[in-house]
Protein backbone atom coordinates (compact mmCIF):
# COMPACT_ATOMS: atom_id res chain seq x y z
CA UNK A 1 0.00 0.00 0.00
CA UNK A 2 1.43 3.63 -1.37
CA UNK A 3 1.97 5.98 1.37
CA UNK A 4 -0.77 9.08 0.71
CA UNK A 5 0.29 13.26 1.81
CA UNK A 6 -3.49 13.47 3.17
CA UNK A 7 -4.40 10.17 4.37
CA UNK A 8 -3.36 7.39 7.37
CA UNK A 9 -3.63 4.09 6.70
CA UNK A 10 -3.40 1.12 8.14
CA UNK A 11 -4.22 -2.44 8.29
CA UNK A 12 -4.90 -4.85 10.63
CA UNK A 13 -6.07 -7.90 8.77
CA UNK A 14 -8.93 -8.75 7.53
CA UNK A 15 -9.55 -4.50 8.01
CA UNK A 16 -8.31 -1.63 6.43
CA UNK A 17 -8.34 1.62 8.31
CA UNK A 18 -8.37 4.74 5.79
CA UNK A 19 -8.44 7.73 8.19
CA UNK A 20 -9.34 11.54 6.26
CA UNK A 21 -5.69 13.46 7.96
CA UNK A 22 -6.39 17.17 7.00
CA UNK A 23 -7.40 18.09 10.96
CA UNK A 24 -6.50 21.63 10.26
CA UNK A 25 -9.15 22.40 7.84
CA UNK A 26 -11.40 19.70 9.33
CA UNK A 27 -10.24 17.29 7.01
CA UNK A 28 -11.94 19.42 3.87
CA UNK A 29 -11.17 17.85 0.66
CA UNK A 30 -8.96 19.22 -2.10
CA UNK A 31 -7.51 17.71 -5.07
CA UNK A 32 -5.13 15.72 -3.68
CA UNK A 33 -7.25 13.93 -1.05
CA UNK A 34 -9.76 12.84 -3.46
CA UNK A 35 -6.74 11.70 -5.83
CA UNK A 36 -5.25 9.87 -2.64
CA UNK A 37 -8.43 8.27 -1.63
CA UNK A 38 -9.64 7.27 -5.53
CA UNK A 39 -5.31 5.62 -5.43
CA UNK A 40 -6.23 3.78 -2.02
CA UNK A 41 -9.46 2.34 -3.05
CA UNK A 42 -8.30 1.33 -6.01
CA UNK A 43 -5.35 -0.61 -4.08
CA UNK A 44 -7.90 -2.27 -2.52
CA UNK A 45 -9.89 -3.66 -5.21
CA UNK A 46 -8.28 -7.18 -5.40
CA UNK A 47 -7.41 -7.71 -2.25
CA UNK A 48 -9.85 -10.39 -0.23
CA UNK A 49 -7.63 -10.36 2.84
CA UNK A 50 -9.39 -6.93 3.88
CA UNK A 51 -13.14 -7.43 4.21
CA UNK A 52 -13.73 -4.33 5.72
CA UNK A 53 -12.91 -0.54 4.99
CA UNK A 54 -12.93 1.72 8.37
CA UNK A 55 -13.38 5.50 6.88
CA UNK A 56 -12.96 8.47 9.32
CA UNK A 57 -11.22 11.78 10.33
CA UNK A 58 -8.81 12.77 12.02
CA UNK A 59 -8.60 15.64 14.65
CA UNK A 60 -12.58 14.89 15.81
CA UNK A 61 -14.33 15.42 13.12
CA UNK A 62 -14.70 13.32 9.94
CA UNK A 63 -14.88 15.88 6.77
CA UNK A 64 -16.22 19.60 6.13
CA UNK A 65 -16.77 19.08 2.53
CA UNK A 66 -14.71 20.34 -0.21
CA UNK A 67 -11.68 22.78 -0.12
CA UNK A 68 -13.61 26.12 -0.69
CA UNK A 69 -10.38 28.15 -0.75
CA UNK A 70 -8.55 25.59 -2.94
CA UNK A 71 -11.68 25.68 -5.33
CA UNK A 72 -12.07 29.56 -5.54
CA UNK A 73 -8.05 29.90 -6.16
CA UNK A 74 -8.12 27.13 -8.81
CA UNK A 75 -10.91 29.68 -10.52
CA UNK A 76 -8.74 32.62 -9.62
CA UNK A 77 -5.64 31.20 -11.37
CA UNK A 78 -7.41 29.88 -14.51
CA UNK A 79 -6.37 25.82 -13.70
CA UNK A 80 -7.79 23.25 -15.15
CA UNK A 81 -10.45 22.10 -12.73
CA UNK A 82 -10.70 18.41 -12.70
CA UNK A 83 -11.97 17.66 -8.90
CA UNK A 84 -15.39 17.16 -10.20
CA UNK A 85 -14.20 14.50 -12.84
CA UNK A 86 -11.73 13.08 -10.03
CA UNK A 87 -14.41 12.76 -6.90
CA UNK A 88 -17.20 11.75 -9.33
CA UNK A 89 -14.87 8.65 -9.97
CA UNK A 90 -14.02 8.45 -6.13
CA UNK A 91 -17.42 8.26 -5.36
CA UNK A 92 -18.32 5.31 -7.61
CA UNK A 93 -15.58 3.60 -6.57
CA UNK A 94 -16.03 3.63 -2.95
CA UNK A 95 -19.86 2.81 -3.50
CA UNK A 96 -19.15 -0.51 -5.60
CA UNK A 97 -15.98 -1.54 -3.31
CA UNK A 98 -15.54 -5.35 -2.87
CA UNK A 99 -14.92 -4.48 0.68
CA UNK A 100 -17.62 -3.68 2.81
CA UNK A 101 -17.06 0.24 3.55
CA UNK A 102 -18.17 1.32 6.69
CA UNK A 103 -18.47 5.46 7.57
CA UNK A 104 -17.09 5.98 11.62
CA UNK A 105 -18.37 10.02 12.08
CA UNK A 106 -17.60 12.24 14.60
CA UNK A 107 -17.77 16.04 14.52
CA UNK A 108 -19.31 16.90 10.78
CA UNK A 109 -19.99 15.25 8.16
CA UNK A 110 -20.95 18.30 5.34
CA UNK A 111 -21.04 18.40 1.68
CA UNK A 112 -18.17 15.82 0.18
CA UNK A 113 -18.11 14.39 3.49
CA UNK A 114 -21.60 13.76 3.53
CA UNK A 115 -21.33 12.07 -0.09
CA UNK A 116 -18.81 10.00 1.16
CA UNK A 117 -21.54 9.00 3.83
CA UNK A 118 -23.73 8.41 1.27
CA UNK A 119 -21.74 5.89 -0.96
CA UNK A 120 -20.57 3.79 2.52
CA UNK A 121 -22.40 0.47 3.41
CA UNK A 122 -22.85 0.80 6.83
CA UNK A 123 -22.78 4.15 8.70
CA UNK A 124 -22.17 4.54 12.85
CA UNK A 125 -21.63 7.76 14.05
CA UNK A 126 -21.80 10.07 17.34
CA UNK A 127 -24.86 11.63 18.56
CA UNK A 128 -23.03 14.72 18.85
CA UNK A 129 -22.17 14.79 15.21
CA UNK A 130 -23.19 17.25 12.69
CA UNK A 131 -24.51 17.21 8.97
CA UNK A 132 -25.62 18.89 6.25
CA UNK A 133 -25.44 20.08 2.68
CA UNK A 134 -24.66 23.38 2.87
CA UNK A 135 -23.87 23.81 -1.05
CA UNK A 136 -26.67 26.45 -1.57
CA UNK A 137 -25.67 28.66 0.92
CA UNK A 138 -22.61 29.36 -0.35
CA UNK A 139 -24.33 30.01 -4.35
CA UNK A 140 -23.38 26.13 -5.27
CA UNK A 141 -25.02 22.84 -5.54
CA UNK A 142 -24.40 19.12 -4.54
CA UNK A 143 -24.30 18.37 -7.81
CA UNK A 144 -21.85 15.28 -7.92
CA UNK A 145 -23.29 13.58 -5.24
CA UNK A 146 -27.14 14.60 -5.72
CA UNK A 147 -27.72 10.74 -7.06
CA UNK A 148 -26.11 9.25 -4.08
CA UNK A 149 -28.00 11.23 -1.76
CA UNK A 150 -31.43 10.50 -3.00
CA UNK A 151 -30.70 7.10 -3.16
CA UNK A 152 -29.82 6.93 0.47
CA UNK A 153 -32.56 9.33 2.16
CA UNK A 154 -35.36 9.09 -0.37
CA UNK A 155 -36.55 11.76 -2.77
CA UNK A 156 -38.16 13.73 -0.41
CA UNK A 157 -36.34 13.93 2.39
CA UNK A 158 -32.90 14.84 -0.11
CA UNK A 159 -35.25 17.98 -1.50
CA UNK A 160 -35.71 19.24 1.74
CA UNK A 161 -31.85 18.81 2.99
CA UNK A 162 -30.61 20.20 -0.44
CA UNK A 163 -33.09 23.36 -0.75
CA UNK A 164 -32.34 24.12 2.99
CA UNK A 165 -29.17 24.06 3.63
CA UNK A 166 -29.99 22.96 7.44
CA UNK A 167 -27.41 21.33 9.91
CA UNK A 168 -28.93 18.44 11.94
CA UNK A 169 -28.07 15.78 14.42
CA UNK A 170 -27.02 12.25 14.43
CA UNK A 171 -30.14 10.99 15.61
CA UNK A 172 -31.93 12.86 12.77
CA UNK A 173 -29.30 11.40 10.53
CA UNK A 174 -30.53 7.74 11.67
CA UNK A 175 -34.39 8.57 10.89
CA UNK A 176 -33.57 9.69 7.72
CA UNK A 177 -31.92 6.53 6.70
CA UNK A 178 -28.51 8.08 6.70
CA UNK A 179 -26.59 6.47 9.25
CA UNK A 180 -27.19 3.01 10.74
CA UNK A 181 -26.42 3.42 14.16
CA UNK A 182 -25.95 6.49 16.25
CA UNK A 183 -23.77 6.25 19.94
CA UNK A 184 -22.98 8.01 22.80
CA UNK A 185 -19.62 9.69 21.81
CA UNK A 186 -17.86 7.18 24.19
CA UNK A 187 -19.50 4.37 23.08
CA UNK A 188 -18.57 4.58 19.26
CA UNK A 189 -15.75 2.88 19.55
CA UNK A 190 -17.29 -0.41 20.83
CA UNK A 191 -19.98 -0.36 18.26
CA UNK A 192 -17.61 0.01 15.70
CA UNK A 193 -15.93 -2.99 17.06
CA UNK A 194 -19.42 -4.94 17.05
CA UNK A 195 -19.38 -4.40 13.84
CA UNK A 196 -16.46 -6.01 12.79
CA UNK A 197 -16.36 -8.81 15.13
CA UNK A 198 -20.27 -9.72 13.06
CA UNK A 199 -18.07 -8.99 9.23
CA UNK A 200 -15.46 -11.39 10.75
CA UNK A 201 -17.92 -14.02 10.89
CA UNK A 202 -18.41 -13.58 6.76
CA UNK A 203 -16.84 -15.00 3.84
CA UNK A 204 -14.48 -12.39 2.30
CA UNK A 205 -15.19 -14.04 -1.32
CA UNK A 206 -19.17 -14.15 -0.39
CA UNK A 207 -19.00 -10.16 0.78
CA UNK A 208 -17.53 -9.28 -2.56
CA UNK A 209 -19.75 -11.27 -4.83
CA UNK A 210 -22.98 -9.57 -2.37
CA UNK A 211 -21.69 -6.10 -3.01
CA UNK A 212 -21.71 -7.60 -6.66
CA UNK A 213 -25.09 -8.58 -6.54
CA UNK A 214 -26.49 -5.49 -4.87
CA UNK A 215 -25.62 -3.07 -7.64
CA UNK A 216 -26.47 -5.71 -10.23
CA UNK A 217 -29.85 -5.87 -9.42
CA UNK A 218 -30.96 -3.05 -7.82
CA UNK A 219 -32.32 -1.22 -11.16
CA UNK A 220 -32.98 -4.47 -12.89
CA UNK A 221 -36.84 -5.80 -13.10
CA UNK A 222 -36.81 -9.46 -11.88
CA UNK A 223 -36.98 -11.24 -15.29
CA UNK A 224 -33.57 -9.59 -16.02
CA UNK A 225 -31.62 -10.43 -13.23
CA UNK A 226 -32.72 -14.39 -12.19
CA UNK A 227 -30.15 -16.07 -14.51
CA UNK A 228 -27.26 -13.97 -12.96
CA UNK A 229 -28.44 -13.99 -9.66
CA UNK A 230 -29.32 -17.96 -9.61
CA UNK A 231 -25.76 -18.53 -11.71
CA UNK A 232 -23.96 -16.20 -8.74
CA UNK A 233 -25.33 -18.46 -5.84
CA UNK A 234 -24.55 -22.11 -8.02
CA UNK A 235 -20.96 -20.41 -8.29
CA UNK A 236 -20.59 -19.84 -4.91
CA UNK A 237 -22.25 -23.13 -3.44
CA UNK A 238 -19.76 -24.60 -5.32
CA UNK A 239 -16.54 -22.66 -4.30
CA UNK A 240 -14.24 -23.51 -1.76
CA UNK A 241 -15.97 -20.69 0.37
CA UNK A 242 -19.11 -22.14 -0.11
CA UNK A 243 -18.30 -25.45 0.72
CA UNK A 244 -16.23 -24.53 3.75
CA UNK A 245 -19.40 -22.33 5.29
CA UNK A 246 -21.90 -24.82 5.12
CA UNK A 247 -19.78 -27.77 6.23
CA UNK A 248 -18.48 -26.04 9.30
CA UNK A 249 -22.44 -25.20 10.07
CA UNK A 250 -23.08 -29.06 9.48
CA UNK A 251 -20.36 -29.67 12.27
CA UNK A 252 -21.21 -27.05 13.63
CA UNK A 253 -17.62 -24.94 14.18
CA UNK A 254 -16.33 -21.82 12.92
CA UNK A 255 -15.55 -21.75 9.32
CA UNK A 256 -11.76 -21.02 8.59
CA UNK A 257 -12.19 -17.28 8.08
CA UNK A 258 -13.76 -17.09 11.49
CA UNK A 259 -11.08 -18.55 13.55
Amino acid sequence: MNTFTTLAVRIETPFAYVTLNRPDVKNAMNQQMVSDLLACFEGFKDNREVRAIILSGSGGTFCAGGDIKEMAQAIQSGENDSFGQTLEKLLRTVNEAPQVVIAKIEGTALGGGFGLVCVSDLAVARSDATFGLPEVRLGLVPALISPYVIQRVGLTRARELMLTGRRFKGDAAQQYGLVHDVCLPNDLDDHLAILLEQIKQCSPNALAACKQLIFAVKDQPLEASVDFRAKLLNELRRSEDGQEGMMAFVTKRLPKWAE
